[in-house]
């Protein structure tokens, strides 16, 4: 049996139709005598007593109806007439879609419109179709409106660049819609102090960290940042030139982009600095931007780019090698063992308790001296600002001269104009010392647990600390020269003339020159498989580096290190040397048998299966077959196999 259709109804009604006939309860009634007749099942009534038409999608009513279609508690919704629905079009056509894209039904029963019904489905397809031209219709009607808006000043939507603001315009006490672009007093003098700065240090970053030390913020309070300055001083408003409708929106969610020049609105407003100063900052950033190089490779080991030889050479990783290495003197250093190193020195760099202990005790104490200073110094504004309204008041009574007032009231007021510069100043140097303190706990925990949460630190974040903190790191021969270093940017007011002793970066003062020993090579391995790690371990007992292994057993140093790595074998000819530097056969070879004597006695020798079957006077097949297969040779060939056992000092075959 097919499940009945479960409906809601809807009743909305003013509050002077209540009183009359047209109540909610007449309106429900309707509503299921009409659900009933269609064999459909109630599930649900939504009732918005005294509301509005004009908007109603936002109440709380509608956004549980739209709930319960959602989620197809209801399939259908019924109401006396649209305009109990909304009044609204754009709502009423917003319901409309919305209706339609979860597949449930409308039912007006004024307008005799079921949407469940061919001629019901028709209504909506019309209703779409109006509703998609309408919303065309008003697309068209603002994008024709921007250029005329923008000719006459007006706003286009959007906030006013820093420095300027929107204002309206009141007029006769009433206050108009019409708004004027002007500049914004607090923030001109912001604006003006960027390209200062920047026309000084031309540097965006420089400029954006100089602006957040001195206090400044952007319009919403976030600090200002290198992209924050780079637009300020490519936006030509500040020379008096606003230029509008040169954007232009893709679409709702979609990006924005540029319109072609010819469509742009240069509007003559305020200018804050001179044409003059735009040009020249802007110059500096056309040739910044004309030198800047494309993006080199991204950074895939830890110390890339700080590792250098001591013949001064810079050392990368080639290719696929784990070490990183010097061209000029083919000086190495595993990857592996230089991260370890640097992890190791960390701990040394890094603050003791008792550096934290002190530095907060000094940081403290510094700022208990500023604060009191700024006391002392606001109470003797305060103080010698009534002895001048006093003085002036008693000129002013007659008590005295202007002589007599001149002589008293102008040394007041030379130390007060010269307190009032102060006073700044040293505001500056309290707030930035309020800020390092109530920061520093948890800067200075982190620092010194940074080197027990190193490995757990995504390689990103390694690698930033590295930038900030290494100065260098030197290989050598036989020691590494690794210098790290800490100096954080302080607030310029401390950092400037004879103000500098009162320097308090947000971490003290940190520095490490450390030289260690040079690893040997990559970590001891517990139980080696293959002949190269073996050698590695033996060359690490013994304290050997790899070119004094290469010149013992007469190979390059490359051969060594290529053995170590897995990635070549030596040949049977290094044999020899390599089982004399090792001190003990490496080799798994069953001498029980003659294949494995054979075997043996070739690798002692360093020879090939031809060489020992030139020497026995049989085929190299031969060699080949007697090794790898339990068979006793020919008597003759048994005689001289055994001849040549017996003279290298290899015992004799069982037996035989």
């Amino acid at each position: 049996m097919e499940a009945k259709k479960s409906v809601g109804i809807w009743i909305r009604v003013s509050t002077e139709n209540q009183v009359k006939d047209d109540s909610p309860e007449h309106h429900e009634h309707r509503a299921r005598l009409y659900a009933e007749a269609k064999g459909w099942q109630v599930a649900e009534v939504y009732r918005l007593d005294a509301v509005s038409g004009k908007s109603v999608i936002e109440q709380p009513e509608a956004k549980r109806m739209m709930s319960d279609i959602k989620s197809g508690r209801i399939t259908g919704l019924i109401f006396s007439k649209l305009a109990r629905l909304a009044r609204n079009t754009k709502e009423l056509l917003d319901f409309a879609d919305f209706f339609k894209s979860y597949q449930a039904d409308l039912i007006s029963l004024a307008e005799s419109i079921d949407t469940s019904s061919p001629a019901g489905r028709l209504f909506y397809t019309m209703i779409a179709a109006m509703a998609t031209w309408e919303r065309e219709e008003i697309a068209a009607r603002v994008a024709a409106s921007v250029p005329d808006r923008a000719q006459l000043g007006k706003p286009l939507g959007g906030a006013a660049p820093f420095g300027y603001q929107w204002k309206g315009i009141n007029w006769n006490g009433e206050k108009f819609e019409r708004k004027e672009f002007c500049i914004d007093e607090k923030e001109a003098p912001v604006r003006t102090l960027v390209y200062e700065l920047f026309l000084k240090y031309k540097r965006k970053k420089t400029v954006a960290t100089k602006l957040n030390s001195l206090g400044y913020r952007t319009r919403n309070g976030s600090k200002f940042s290198d992209t924050t300055i780079h637009r300020l001083l490519r936006d030509t408003t500040a020379k008096g030139q606003r230029i509008a409708n040169h954007t232009k929106s893709l679409g709702e969610g979609k990006r924005w982009v540029g319109k072609p020049q010819g469509e742009w609105i240069v509007i003559p407003c305020g200018a804050i600095i001179s044409e003059e100063t735009w040009n020249d900052a802007n110059a500096i950033l056309d040739a910044q931007s004309a030198k800047r190089k494309k993006p080199g490779r991204q950074v895939v080991h830890l110390l890339s780019g700080y590792v250098t030889c001591t013949c001064g050479s810079k050392m990368y990783v080639f290719h696929k090698s784990p070490s990183y290495s010097c061209k000029k003197c083919k000086t190495k250093i595993a990857v592996a063992d230089i991260d370890e190193i640097y992890h190791a020195q960390l701990k040394s760099f890094l603050l003791s308790d008792s550096d934290i202990s002190d530095y907060m005790q000094k940081s403290n104490s510094i700022l208990q001296e500023k604060e009191i200073l700024l006391s002392h110094t606001s109470n003797e504004i305060a103080k010698i600002g009534k002895r001048m309204t006093d003085l002036v008041n008693m000129r002013l009574d007659g008590d005295l001269t202007k002589e007599a007032f001149l002589k008293e009231h102008r040394p007041f007021e030379e130390r007060y104009v010269q307190l009032e510069k102060q006073l700044p100043i040293l505001e500056a140097e309290v707030d930035f010392l309020r800020i390092q303190s109530l920061s520093a706990d948890t800067v200075l925990d982190d620092a010194k647990n940074l080197a027990d949460h190193w490995e757990m630190l995504p390689f990103e974040e390694k690698r930033t600390i590295v930038e900030v903190i290494t100065e260098s790191v030197t290989v050598g021969k036989s020691d590494i020269h690794i210098a790290l270093s800490y100096l954080p940017t302080a607030h310029p007011s401390l950092n400037s003339g004879k103000r500098q002793h009162n320097f308090i970066p947000a971490l003290p003062f940190s520095r490490l020159d450390m030289v260690v020993g040079k690893p040997l090579g990559i970590k001891y391995i517990a139980n080696p498989t293959t002949l190269g790690q073996k050698i590695r371990n033996r060359r690490l007992e013994k304290g050997m580096l790899q070119k004094e292994v290469a010149a013992l057993i007469g190979v390059t140093e490359d051969c060594v290190t290529l053995w170590e790595n897995g990635r070549s074998r030596p040949s049977v000819a290094h044999y020899p040397w390599i089982i004399e530097f090792l001190g003990h056969f490496p080799f798994e070879i069953d001498t029980s048998t003659l294949g494995g004597k054979m075997k043996r006695y070739r690798y002692l020798k360093g020879m090939t299966q031809k060489g020992l079957a030139k020497e026995v006077g049989v085929n190299e097949s031969t060699v080949h077959y007697y090794e790898n297969n339990p068979h006793t040779p020919l008597p003759r060939t048994l005689g001289k196999l055994q001849a040549l056992l017996v003279a290298s000092s290899i015992e004799k075959l069982p037996g035989y």
